[in-house]
């Protein structure tokens, strides 16, 4: 093997370990300084007492980002699925694909927090929605569509063209095709692409304050009640200071868990999925 090729084999390995290394040691490091206050009642009760964290657990806070995470990704993935299948199958000017492309760009770099003081000033306060959960998954779809359009169109680009094009020779519409063959086969990275959105949604701390995120709330029962959230509940603990840290490290590992847990899941989805295309 040539000495560059080598090199660049190793480069890759040395960056892997280095990843992975700091991944582990990031979580040990939070699962130690929170060690002692995770258990089965933190995970599963209420917060309680005068000071947030004092007393009580987390749970309002779990099933609250749940919440806000499903309603972004329901509201985010349709329209970047819906425009990732029309720039591959439908769009033929130049020219609009370039004003799409522009305008996916330009709300991939809209900083979090102005998307959050959009929906408040746009959402909660003019339409009168108020600050509930489906405010802020307005904010946060919008914030996540870019990450899923990308996803999806790579995914669509990298289908072989002569299944597509032997369905056309075989007389099938353009929306029979996509709906029959594109789309199963393409099931598994648009799956993974989306959960990943989620990911990217719940750890979101900006769109939350603004637009639906409070201190304290019990377990949401309508997409127009405010709901506590992991994120949201993390930086008021920080803020807080030194005698809510050990409840901090733990609500943050807690959360870091549900991230990596579906991170895992979505990864896996993808490959069988992936396996099963070409087996078939």
């Amino acid at each position: 093997m040539h000495w560059k090729a080598r090199l660049v084999k190793y480069w890759a390995y040395l960056s892997m370990g280095l990843v992975t290394v700091i991944i582990l040691f990031l979580f040990g490091y939070v699962f130690y300084q929170g060690a002692d206050t995770i258990s089965w009642e933190f995970l599963t009760q209420a917060p309680s007492g005068a000071v947030l964290g004092e007393e009580g657990g987390i749970w309002p806070a779990i099933v609250g980002s749940l919440f806000f995470t499903a309603t972004a990704v329901v509201l985010g993935s349709i329209p970047a699925v819906a425009t990732a299948l029309y720039m591959v199958f439908y769009c033929k000017s130049r020219r609009l694909e370039l004003l799409v492309r522009m305008v996916v760009q330009c709300i991939s770099g809209i900083p979090s927090i102005v998307l959050g003081l959009f929906a408040y000033s746009f959402l909660v306060r003019d339409l009168g929605w108020g600050r509930c959960i489906l405010s802020s998954g307005v904010a946060l779809a919008i914030m996540i569509l870019p990450f899923i359009e990308v996803r999806a169109e790579k995914a669509f680009h990298e289908l072989p063209t002569q299944m597509v094009q032997s369905s056309y020779a075989l007389g099938c519409s353009r929306w029979y095709t996509i709906r029959k063959i594109v789309l199963p086969a393409c099931k598994g990275e648009l799956v993974s692409g989306i959960i990943l959105g989620g990911c990217y949604a719940m750890g979101a701390t900006a769109p939350m304050i603004f637009t639906g995120a409070v201190a304290y709330a019990k377990v949401p029962t309508s997409l127009m009640q405010p709901a506590m959230a992991l994120p949201m509940h993390l930086y008021l603990l920080l803020a807080q200071g030194v005698t809510s840290m050990d409840t901090a490290y733990a609500t943050a590992f807690v959360m870091m868990g549900l991230i990596l847990l579906s991170n895992l899941l979505a990864t896996i989805y993808a490959r069988r999925s992936q396996k099963k295309w070409r087996i078939h």
